[in-house]
C-alpha cells in the first residue's frame, strides 16, 4: 500500500450491525454495509423480499469516486430515521454502477423518461414486479427547494403503493411502453455526408471559443466529440475548423485546474465554463480516453505537447491506478477526510513553507495560487486554498492559449515535484481497484497507441500485461468473458462494451507489436461478442437477458464513453482491413445500418457510430 493511502471499507459513522452488502466485493457497496437502511444487493433475494411484503424496491445506484453519492448518503442513508422509514416502507436495493452497467443504463433511461435529466446518485423506485414507476437523481433528508427530501419521500412512496395501486401500475405500464419504442432503434441506411458535416456544424455552433470544450457549465472533455473530430479533420486534410476545436480544446483542458498539475492525470469534469473548479474524482476512462485524444492528435499535427500531456496521462495511470493483482483500478474519489477536492488543494503558505519564499513566488504567479485562495467550496464560501491551474484570466480567446512541450522549466519542475512528494503523506482519496473489463480494454488501446506513435516499446509490454491479466482473470468457469475483477473473485456478465474496447485494445496491441497472438484474441472476441448480445438482424444488445430485467436495450449513443456497438463497428472495420476479409467490414456496416434510429433521432449522440462509418466509406489499403 502506498503511503498516504488510506483504505477504507466502510466510512458511516453510524455504528450499527453489518448488512447483507459486507458480504459483497465493490468498495461502493461495502461503504454502505453500515448504514442503518437494510439494504440488499440488486439479485432476486431483493425481489422476493418485495413481493412477499408487497411493498415498492428503492434502487439506488452509485458509484465509488461520486461526490454526491457520499453526501446523500452521509445526509439520509446513515440517519437512523431516515432509515427506519425506507426500512418499514421499502426493500432498499443499492448498485454499483460500475457492476452493473445494465441496471444503470436501463434506469437512466427511464429518469431521463420520466424527468427529462439524469445522474448519480440514481434513485428508482420499482413495483415488486420489477416496473419502475418514480425516479430521480440525489434527495436531501428534508424536503426543501422544491426537492423532496427521504423523509417525506420514503412514507408517501408505501402509500402510493398501498393505495393508489392501479395508478401506480397505469403509470408503470406507459414508461414501459414508451421506453421499449427507444430501447431498439430502427434500422436504417449507413449515415451519408450530409450527416456527418451537420455533426460537424453542430459541434461548431456549441464550440466555446473563449474556453475552449463545448456548452456551458458544467463542462466535460465529451471525448468522444473529440474522437470525432479528430477522424473528421484527419478526412479532410487535417485541417479546417474541426481542427482548431480540437487543439484549443486540448490545450484549455491541459492548462485548467481539471487537470492536476501537480500529480497528472483528469479529473471528470468542471463545475465551470474555465476548466477551473472540478469534481475532483478521477475515472480511468477519462485517462485512457484522453490519452488517446492527445496521442492522436500528436500524429495528426506533429505538435509534441500533445505528446507530452499523453505521457503525463500514462505516468499518472502507471504509477496510480495498477490494481494489487493486475491490470488498473476503476477510479480515485473526489473525496478525502469527509470533503471534496482536499487532497488536491493548497494554502500559499503551504507552498512558502515547502519550496522558499522566491520559488514560491514564482509558482504560485505560474500557477495561479493567492493568498485568499481561488477555490470556492460547495456552501459558495471563498477558502484560503487554491486549485493550481494554467489559464490565464487575461487571454482572449482559447486561441491565446499556449502549450509548451517538454514540461515545466526547471525551477518551477523542482518546485512541483517538491507539493508532490507531500502531498503523497495527506490522506488520500479512497480508490476503487475492481478491475472493469471495458475500462481496461480502453487503457490498453490508449498504451498501445502510444507505443505505436511514439515508439515507446514499455508502453506495448504495459499493455500487454493488463490485456494478459483481463483475458485471463476475468473468465466464468465455460470461458466466458466476465466484467468485474476484485480480490481473486471475478463477476457479473460481460456487456457488449466489455468485448468491443477489449478487441479494440488487442487491435491496438497487434498494431504496436504486429504479434499475431494479439490480432488472433480480437478476432476471438469479437466472434463471442456476436453469440452473446447479437439480435439476429444485425445490431448488437447492451447486454445479456437478465429476467430482473424490464426490457433489454441496444444502445448506439455514446455518454462519457463512446457506445460499445459503436466501437465494435470501427473494431471491425479495421480487422477487416487488417486480414483482408470483406465479411469484417460488412458485420461493421450492419451494426451501423441497425442503429440507424438512434442516428436519425440524435446524431450529436453518435459520434463513435459517425466515425465508424467514416472508416467504413474509405477503401481498405
Amino acid at each position: 500500500m502506498r503511503a498516504g493511502r488510506r483504505r477504507k471499507e466502510y466510512h458511516s459513522d453510524v455504528m450499527t450491525a453489518p448488512n447483507r452488502l459486507a458480504r459483497e466485493k465493490s468498495p461502493y457497496l461495502l461503504s454502505h454495509a453500515r448504514n442503518p437502511v437494510d439494504w440488499y444487493p440488486w439479485g432476486e433475494e431483493a425481489f422476493a423480499a418485495a413481493r412477499e411484503r408487497n411493498v415498492p424496491l428503492f434502487v439506488s445506484i452509485g458509484y465509488s469516486a461520486c461526490h454526491w453519492c457520499h453526501v446523500m448518503e452521509r445526509e439520509s442513508f446513515e440517519d437512523a430515521d431516515v432509515a427506519r422509514l425506507m426500512n418499514e416502507n421499502l426493500v432498499a436495493v443499492k448498485v454499483d454502477r460500475e457492476e452493473l452497467p445494465a441496471v444503470d443504463h436501463l434506469f437512466m433511461a427511464y429518469c431521463q423518461g420520466m424527468t427529462g435529466s439524469g445522474g448519480w446518485p440514481l434513485s428508482v423506485v420499482l413495483t415488486p414486479a420489477g416496473q419502475p414507476f418514480f425516479a430521480g437523481t440525489y434527495f436531501p433528508k428534508e424536503s426543501g427547494f422544491g426537492r423532496p427530501g427521504m423523509m417525506e419521500l420514503a412514507p408517501l412512496l408505501g402509500r402510493l403503493w398501498r393505495d393508489e395501486r392501479e395508478k401506480v401500475l397505469g403509470t408503470a405500464g406507459q414508461l414501459e411502453r414508451a421506453l421499449a419504442e427507444q430501447v431498439r432503434p430502427a434500422a436504417g441506411a449507413l449515415p451519408g455526408q450530409d450527416v456527418i458535416d451537420r455533426v460537424k456544424g453542430e459541434l461548431a455552433r456549441l464550440y466555446d471559443s473563449r474556453w475552449g470544450g463545448f456548452g456551458k457549465a458544467p463542462k466535460f472533455p465529451t471525448v468522444p466529440w473529440l474522437l470525432f473530430l479528430l477522424r473528421y479533420a484527419e478526412k479532410h486534410g487535417g485541417g479546417g475548423r474541426a481542427r482548431v476545436m480540437v487543439e484549443e480544446t486540448l490545450r484549455a483542458l491541459r492548462l485548467g485546474g481539471i487537470f492536476d498539475q501537480i500529480g497528472s492525470g483528469f479529473h471528470r469534469y468542471s463545475t465551470d465554463e474555465g476548466w477551473l473548479v472540478p469534481h475532483f474524482e478521477k475515472m480511468l476512462y477519462d485517462q485512457a480516453l484522453l490519452a488517446l485524444a492527445y496521442t492522436e492528435a500528436f500524429r495528426l499535427w506533429g505538435d509534441a505537447a500533445f505528446r507530452t500531456v499523453a505521457e503525463e496521462i500514462l505516468t499518472y495511470v502507471l504509477r496510480d491506478l495498477r490494481a494489487p493483482d493486475g491490470g488498473f483500478a476503476a477510479a480515485e474519489d473526489a473525496d478525502s477526510e469527509g470533503e471534496e477536492g482536499r487532497f488536491y488543494l493548497w494554502r500559499l503558505d503551504e507552498v512558502t513553507a515547502l519550496v522558499g519564499t522566491g520559488a514560491a513566488e514564482e509558482f504560485a504567479a505560474a500557477f495561479h495560487l493567492k493568498a485568499n485562495g481561488n477555490f470556492t467550496g460547495e456552501t459558495g464560501e471563498r477558502s484560503d486554498r487554491n486549485i493550481p491551474h494554467r489559464l490565464s484570466p487575461l487571454a482572449i480567446s482559447a486561441a491565446d492559449f499556449t502549450l509548451p512541450a517538454g514540461g515545466l522549466p526547471p525551477s518551477l519542475e523542482e518546485a512541483r515535484t517538491a507539493l508532490l512528494a507531500a502531498r503523497e503523506k495527506r490522506v488520500r482519496p479512497h480508490r476503487d481497484d475492481k478491475v472493469l473489463a471495458d475500462w481496461n480494454g480502453l487503457m490498453i488501446a490508449a498504451l498501445a497507441k502510444a507505443a505505436a506513435v511514439f515508439v515507446e516499446p514499455a508502453y506495448a509490454r504495459e499493455a500487454a500485461c493488463a490485456a494478459e491479466f483481463v483475458l485471463s482473470k476475468l473468465r466464468d468457469a465455460e470461458g466466458n468473458l466476465l466484467h468485474r475483477y476484485r480480490e481473486g473473485e471475478a463477476a457479473f456478465a460481460a456487456v457488449v462494451d466489455d468485448y468491443a474496447d477489449l478487441a479494440w485494445g488487442c487491435l491496438e496491441l497487434h498494431g504496436a507489436t504486429g504479434e499475431q497472438r494479439w490480432l488472433d484474441e480480437a478476432r476471438q472476441l469479437l466472434a463471442a461478442m456476436d453469440v452473446s448480445f447479437g439480435d439476429g438482424a444485425g445490431g448488437l444488445f447492451f447486454s445479456s437477458p437478465d429476467p430482473l430485467l424490464p426490457l433489454r436495450q441496444m444502445i448506439g449513443m455514446d455518454a462519457a464513453l463512446p457506445a460499445g456497438a459503436a466501437v465494435a463497428a470501427e473494431v471491425l472495420a479495421r480487422l477487416g482491413t487488417a486480414t483482408g476479409e470483406p465479411r469484417y467490414r460488412e458485420r461493421a456496416r450492419e451494426i451501423v445500418r441497425a442503429l440507424a434510429g438512434d442516428l436519425e433521432r440524435a446524431p450529436l449522440g453518435c459520434c463513435q457510430l459517425l466515425a465508424a462509418a467514416m472508416l467504413l466509406e474509405e477503401e481498405p489499403a
